[in-house]
């Protein structure tokens, strides 16, 4: 065992952890995942997720001991290429997708990832999600030409999944620094009301719903209904609610919900999952900044990664992983950020208190990019 690798324990914050070590080359030991509990080690989403970070990469070493408590991450070269993997049900693509946009600008061949399972539930991140807010992140800071794309081939609700998504994302040499401070005001909305094996009424109750709220501040929006049919809609009936509003200098803030799974818990009506989603999407923007709440960590470990020039993100409140996620960044890249707290003025209207965040980045280079 080299001494130079970071130590961590629990279960927590695992990807974030996998993730940031593939990208710094660092080793990473973590200790008593789940130790007191009555089925000890890591679950079977986690192992998973293991197995998608080997298919990744290319010699890279991992040790689990025999319960599962301890797992030593030794990271290799990330390979990328054509990879096909079956997500674990429990969670959704999402929980995985996350990690791929981290990892995939900075692969040796452009990546196409073929992921299967649930791609809509209630914890993660849906795949809407990230195809509308996460991708247009990334392009600020460089990270676009064709192939970059999530595609949604077919849907899976959970708790049966039968999804499948397909990304694509081209390799970078280095992410450029960006300065976005101003987000400018809300100039539409867009959404995706999605339904399978439902009836397809089911959209159109939550789009007149969802409507009904948003109609009152602006009259742009459009929110397409999307009503999967055949083997083209997985395995379970479900529907749901993404809103993405985009703002005049081209941030986006996004809110989603979905319907309950099928026999777990009380159902859902259609009608109240437009209002809540509504109110969720009024509620993101209150906080502002120019990335919603679920691509932070995102904006931030590119501004690490960028050139060696000053970053400035505005975000709204700092989301409690966010949070442990700069304290990562500072573990593995040691830089860190300088945190400034704007207070809008009362008369402004610009919502809640928003976060300015500087950094320098470390001046990252994709040393595994095949030279053309």
């Amino acid at each position: 065992m080299a001494s130079h690798g970071l130590t961590y324990e629990g279960c927590n914050f695992l990807r974030q952890r996998l993730v940031l070590s593939a990208l710094s080359g660092k080793r990473v030991k973590i200790k008593n995942i789940r130790s007191k509990d009555d089925e000890p080690g890591l679950r079977d989403f986690e192992a998973n997720f293991i197995r998608l970070l080997d298919k990744l990469t290319n010699g890279s070493t991992i040790e689990i001991n025999q319960t599962g408590t301890v797992l030593v991450y030794q990271p290799g070269l990330l390979y990328g290429g054509t990879v096909e993997h079956d997500c674990n049900p429990q969670r959704s693509i999402g929980y995985y997708l996350e990690a791929l946009l981290m990892l995939g600008p900075f692969m040796k061949s452009p990546l196409k990832a073929t992921l299967r399972g649930v791609t809509n539930d209630l914890t993660d991140p849906t795949v809407d999600l990230l195809k509308s807010t996460a991708l247009p992140v990334m392009k600020k800071f460089g990270i676009d030409g064709e192939g970059f794309d999530i595609k949604v081939v077919k849907r899976g609700m959970a708790p049966g999944g039968g999804g499948e998504v397909v990304f694509t994302c081209p390799v970078r040499k280095t992410v450029r620094p960006v300065q976005l401070t101003d987000p400018g005001k809300i100039k539409r909305i867009r959404g995706v009301a999605y339904s399978v094996r439902v009836s397809p009424q089911m959209g159109n109750r939550i789009v007149d719903s969802a409507r009904g709220i948003l109609n009152q501040f602006l009259p742009d929006i459009y929110i397409y209904t999307d009503h999967m049919k055949g083997a083209n809609s997985g395995k379970s009936p479900g529907f749901g609610l993404t809103l993405v509003a985009e703002t005049l200098n081209g941030c986006f803030l996004s809110a989603e919900m979905s319907s309950t799974p099928q026999g777990q818990g009380d159902p859902i009506l259609p009608e109240d999952l437009g209002r809540n989603c509504a109110k969720l999407l009024l509620e993101e923007i209150y906080r502002g900044g120019c990335v919603d709440s679920s691509n932070q960590s995102l904006a931030l470990l590119l501004m690490t990664l960028g050139q060696q020039d000053v970053s400035k993100v505005l975000l709204g409140p700092l989301s409690p992983y966010t949070i442990e996620f700069l304290r990562h960044i500072r573990d593995f890249f040691q830089i860190m950020f300088k945190i400034e707290v704007q207070k809008p003025l009362e008369d402004e209207r610009k919502g809640g208190d928003k976060v300015l965040m500087t950094c320098v980045g470390v001046g990252y280079s994709n040393i595994s990019k095949t030279l053309k």
